[in-house]
């Protein structure tokens, strides 16, 4: 068989392009992946935090808040809180109920239960000071 040199030089060109197409393909997927890393792993760290301080928070407002913890993080949320709303609240797991109930505490012979929206509004502020309040604590 005869090798025509037309076509030796037609086909070591287009092995030397899809040579240099490979190595350019090839650094490209690096810096992908180097990115990829650097950035799945800073992801991880901050999931991470993210889901332990909310394990916290829902401990803080679940069992020390109710309980009535010495804690002094547990008595600056509740405090931030009640000075937020101008006046003074009352958490507690009455024992027929399944759900916390908040009270309002005008006076203290008649507190009075708070409900609907406004039950809402006070646990969800009370979430986020948690939450505030945790991360800013936590190392």
């Amino acid at each position: 068989m005869t090798a025509i040199p037309y076509q030796v030089r037609a086909m070591l060109r287009t092995y030397g392009r899809q040579v240099t197409t490979a190595r350019r393909l090839a650094r490209y997927r690096r810096s992908l992946a180097a990115a990829g890393a650097e950035d799945e792993v800073r992801i991880s760290r901050e999931a991470k935090r993210r889901e332990l301080v909310g394990r916290v928070a829902a401990e803080i407002v679940e069992n020390c808040i109710v309980t009535g913890s010495d804690s002094p993080v547990v008595e600056e949320i509740k405090a931030e809180l009640e000075e937020e709303l101008g006046y003074p609240l009352v958490f507690a797991y009455p024992p027929e109920e399944q759900e916390m109930q908040i009270f309002r505490v005008d006076d203290p012979q008649s507190p009075r239960q708070l409900t609907g929206e406004a039950k809402t509004a006070v646990f969800e502020r009370l979430w986020e000071l948690a939450l505030e309040k945790v991360d800013a604590t936590m190392l």
